[in-house]
């Protein structure tokens, strides 16, 4: 009996063996060639060194394939799921977008920090319907932010488009994706209006909280009343020429609102009438034409800044109203108490 019980875990031993023998490193072939049409078009910089017949292609530099590493059965059909090209200055000229739309199962595309790579965002994106993650950030790509975005990349989650030069109009029909909560358009060169229904299919009020980054633009008009519907976690307007109201993005039912961001626009609107919501940990609203008081629920606030503006009345007192510095309430009509000079309240 033990000598039977000794055989079969040898087989078993053996087994396993040859099972590990036969485990196949991922690559689709499809997916192969169009990432060696994007080495080429890129002049084969060094960023894709690794990116050699002898290593499968999901274990190239920038390329990922989610899941294992490797897969026992070579018939299935793993694919790229995303690619991100990042941090390198050789990487030079026009995003490849041809070779790119033949990744056919990409999710998720980032260029970050590669200021070689310049030219329009290519129209060839919109050939890849199933992107939720699309990432073009501090490179030389400059032109319009494309209406293809909000027409063909209907499953589009994120998207993020900072520190370039893009010019031309925000598009409107980024209001029309449904599942988008997050956007970063911000450091570039934008003209216009905020398009009104930006983030209002995902960030309805109860629905997916949503952030909006769309500072250091040269964006005018007013910031659009239906911005008060949407569920704000991040909203950072900063850096622009934008005028009006913007109490519409506060409220008790903002929940999950955690950062504003409104300094340097033309903006005017009663501060003492806002409704501070409760877990609100950041509020700069400087170098506008803010009039008022500043509301008592500010001391609860983590970072605070209501410099040149119009404010008047006395500065609260607890909470953290201790850590904000002179410079944070300086240039105002008429506040008073610390950390400024003291109230007086003679008649």
């Amino acid at each position: 009996m033990a000598r039977a019980i000794g055989l079969l875990l040898l087989l078993a031993h053996v087994l396993s063996m040859a099972a590990a023998a036969t485990r196949y490193p991922r690559c689709n072939a499809g997916d192969r060639a169009a990432l060696l049409a994007v080495r080429a078009a890129f002049n084969n910089a060094s960023y894709f060194q690794s990116w050699t017949p002898d290593i499968a292609c999901c274990h190239w530099y920038g390329v990922d394939c989610g899941g294992d590493d490797y897969d026992y059965d070579p018939s299935d059909d793993d694919r790229v799921l995303s690619l991100a090209i990042i941090r390198d200055d050789n990487v030079t000229g026009a995003i490849p977008a041809e070779a790119i739309a033949g990744l056919t199962s990409l999710r998720g595309l980032m260029f970050f920090k590669v200021p070689g790579v310049t030219g329009p965002i290519p129209e060839a994106l919109a050939n890849i319907p199933g992107l939720t993650d699309l990432t073009i950030s501090r490179t030389g790509v400059s032109g319009p932010v494309p209406s293809f975005i909000g027409d063909k990349l209907t499953a589009l989650q994120s998207l993020v488009l900072s520190f370039n030069s893009l010019t031309g109009a925000i598009p409107p029909n980024l209001g029309n994706l449904p599942s988008l909560t997050y956007i970063d358009i911000s450091r570039n060169q934008l003209a216009g209006a905020i398009p009104p229904l930006l983030l209002s299919k995902a960030g309805r009020k109860n629905q997916t909280a949503v952030s909006l980054k769309l500072s250091h633009n040269n964006l005018t008009g007013t910031i659009p009343a239906e911005f008060g519907a949407v569920n704000f976690m991040e909203i950072d307007l900063s850096r622009n020429q934008l005028t009006g109201d913007a109490s519409m993005l506060f409220g008790e039912g903002k929940e999950e609102l955690d950062g504003v961001y409104l300094s340097r626009n033309a903006l005017s609107f009663d501060m003492s009438q806002l409704q501070l919501p409760r877990q609100l940990g950041s509020l700069d609203v400087s170098h506008n034409f803010v009039y008022g008081t500043i509301p008592a629920k500010a001391a609860q606030l983590e970072m605070l800044n209501v410099s040149y503006n119009r404010l008047c009345g006395a500065v609260p007192t607890g909470g953290n109203m201790a850590s904000f510095d002179a410079y944070c309430f300086q240039h105002n009509k008429c506040l008073c108490g610390a950390p400024l000079a003291p109230c007086n309240h003679s008649h």
